[in-house]
């Protein structure tokens, strides 16, 4: 299976987490998130960064997950009702948070909070499996649409 990652080109080619807090995770919790589709990579990369800024190059990242059976989804109807809204985040950082402390899994299929129909994928880094199931298939170059932003 093949997820996709946009990031600045100097993040590009090798795959590390910063340990930011975000929705589905904690400070100090290594996880990569990775889009089901190169469009919703892009609009969750405008979504969230604050500014792009167009003299610095940005890569698209594929991503190969090898084992689907590392696969673990979380079930939208088991989410809270405002599990879009940032109101939301200690909650669902919680459910991120038992996931990654858990080890029963690599991957967490997430729904978007931008498209709920579509996902994300949130890789764990420090899973035992990521260095064998994880892989690193390609970077090019990535030019945003002026009309995005």
């Amino acid at each position: 299976m093949e997820v996709y990652k946009i990031c600045r080109e100097k993040y590009a080619h090798f795959l590390k987490a910063s340990g930011a807090a975000n929705r589905w995770n904690k400070k100090d919790q290594f996880v990569i998130y990775t889009g089901g589709s190169r469009s919703l990579s892009t609009l969750e990369t405008v979504a969230h960064r604050s500014a792009i800024n167009l003299s610095s190059p940005y890569k698209l990242l594929t991503i190969t997950i090898k084992d689907l059976a590392s696969i673990q989804e979380i079930n939208p109807g088991n989410l809270p009702d405002n599990w879009t809204s940032i109101d939301a985040y200690v909650e669902l950082q919680e459910i991120g948070s038992r996931w990654y402390n858990s080890m029963e899994s690599l991957v967490l299929k997430v729904p978007s909070a931008l498209i709920s129909q579509e996902f994300n994928y949130i890789i764990n880094t420090n899973h035992p499996s990521f260095p064998t199931n994880i892989i690193l298939k390609n970077v090019e170059d990535f030019v945003w649409d002026i009309r995005l932003l």
